[in-house]
């Protein structure tokens, strides 16, 4: 079982920046490709950014040239960097971590950090 803790979640002024954490327990965040995932109230939740073990990264289109998504294999942390944020920017992020092993996938998830920005 893999135990992840996103952290670094908390109340921004727009156009204020932050970077959340994703840590994971054990020895599979090398061999996972890692997502972030945002939920805000009354929406379905929705893919952020993702990356894969080769650092291959998609983002979605709303925070395109406002994120950065990294991962450090060596310490199990991944990292989401979010700048020039809006209040759009609202909700309860979550780390998710997918495995492939012996042909099945294994998808882990945190508790999530909440983000709120507001003046």
């Amino acid at each position: 079982q893999v135990h992840i803790v996103e952290s670094g979640g908390g109340l921004v002024q727009p156009g204020g920046s932050l970077t959340l954490s994703c840590a994971a327990s054990g020895s599979a965040f090398s061999t996972a490709a890692m997502n972030w995932y945002r939920q805000a109230p009354g929406n379905q939740r929705e893919l952020v950014a993702g990356i894969s073990i080769y650092g291959v990264t998609i983002f979605e289109d709303s925070v395109k040239g406002r994120a950065t998504i990294s991962r450090d294999d060596a310490k199990n942390t991944g990292y989401l960097q979010l700048n020039s944020l809006k209040p759009e920017d609202t909700a309860i992020y979550y780390c998710n971590l997918v495995q492939t092993r012996l042909g099945r996938q294994f998808d882990y998830w945190g508790q999530g950090t909440q983000v709120t920005v507001s003046s």
